[in-house]
């Protein structure tokens, strides 16, 4: 499939991140104001002129985040690597028309640690296990250090209620500090997350430039 046209429109506004990574369900979930909300992501990263970095897949919120950004003009995933899929994912993840392009890894770190490293800020729509782990996997590599990008919830229809809920919570007693509660920024809306996101400085303690995430190179 060709690559569309990435020439930004008159209506489109400049954005400081380049590609912007979405964490998201490879379900559509119960209720269509989750299905509306990655549309409308979709549809904001291309009025930014941001780049798509995401997990793969054309099912779900996944598929349709990524054919919203595609459909846009703006290329997904990224300049480098594309579709980041460990190869055992590969037959149930990908069904129907491949949005963008697909590149085989070896395991789930290397997925996650090349979905990172392509990405100049992460998205977390509403998703289950594996959602809730790329999430939290890359707020704590904020916290240990390892990067100093932003990392957004979407909190479509107060999905990520209880979730924000459970980190208050973790603060009061004394598991999380409040310069680590202020690595997540959360919002309703797209627009909203977007421009939080743009606006966010980092607030909990530096990064520190000698820990990576594995032996090679730094997020």
């Amino acid at each position: 499939m060709g690559k569309k046209s990435s020439n930004s429109t008159s209506n489109s506004t400049t954005s400081r991140f380049k590609r912007v990574c979405v964490f998201c369900g490879s379900s559509p979930g119960n209720k269509p104001t989750y299905q509306h909300s990655a549309v409308q992501l979709g549809h904001e990263l291309v009025e930014r002129n941001i780049d798509l970095v995401y997990g793969g897949g054309s099912i779900g919120l996944m598929g349709l985040v990524s054919q919203a950004v595609h459909d846009g003009g703006r290329h997904v995933l990224g300049l480098y690597q594309c579709r980041v899929i460990p190869k055992t994912l590969m037959p149930r993840e990908i069904t129907g028309e491949t949005i963008g392009e697909v590149r085989a890894v070896t395991g789930m770190h290397q997925r996650k640690a090349e979905m990172a490293r392509q990405a100049d800020a992460f998205i977390a729509l509403p998703g289950g296990y594996g959602t809730l782990e790329e999430l939290l996997e890359v707020i704590t590599w904020a916290q240990l250090g390892i990067h100093n990008k932003p990392v957004g919830l979407l909190n479509a229809d107060g999905y990520y209620d209880s979730l924000l809920s459970f980190v208050d919570k973790a603060v009061d007693e004394g598991f999380v500090t409040v310069a680590a509660r202020n690595i997540i920024v959360s919002a309703e809306s797209a627009h909203e997350l977007l421009s939080k996101l743009e606006d966010y400085m980092p607030k909990h303690d530096g990064v520190v430039s000698e820990l990576r995430w594995d032996c090679d190179d730094n997020i």
